[in-house]
């Protein structure tokens, strides 16, 4: 049997499906408050053709209207892949105290990969994390999407006269 925390990962999987259907990198995100989710986002970059479309960004813009406050400081943010800094930034300001992590981002990461600003000293909120939950599943999900992207980039220059 899953736990409620599994049942949030999961939850930001099918938002990541959901980027994925679209053609987007499969990037998902909930955000839990008193056992509901009270934000849902997914990756819409090239969708809404904006720098700002990343799954963090929106759930946390439809978590605060629900909320009706800029804080989610009694919140708990599930995302199927590391923060990048804009996002960790966001998280930081909304002053969401914890943050379930499927899995890190190399090149790209803002949650201890490349930097941490989600434990920055100097900030006046840090957020605890959690890493891994469902980790191999949301890695896998990326991946297959990378690689399908190299496939048709492969079959599209070999179709080209």
């Amino acid at each position: 049997m899953r736990t409620p925390e599994e049942k949030y990962m999961k939850e930001a999987m099918r938002q990541a499906k959901k980027a994925e259907a679209l053609g987007e990198v499969p990037i998902g995100c909930v955000i839990e408050y008193g056992g509901r989710i009270i934000g849902r986002g997914y990756n819409r970059r090239a969708t809404d053709k904006s720098t700002l479309a990343h799954a963090e960004i929106i759930a946390i813009r439809k978590a605060c209207k629900a909320m009706g406050d800029w804080r989610l400081e009694d919140c708990t943010m599930y995302v199927t892949l590391e923060p990048c800094p804009m996002c960790a930034g966001a998280i930081v300001q909304a002053r969401i105290p914890k943050v379930v992590i499927a899995c890190m981002n190399p090149k790209a990461g803002c949650a201890g990969s490349v930097v941490d600003l989600l434990h920055q000293k100097g900030f006046n909120h840090q957020t605890e994390t959690e890493i891994g939950m469902m980790g191999e599943e949301c890695s896998r999900m990326l991946k297959e999407f990378f690689k399908g992207l190299r496939e048709k980039k492969q079959k599209d220059k070999e179709s080209q006269p």
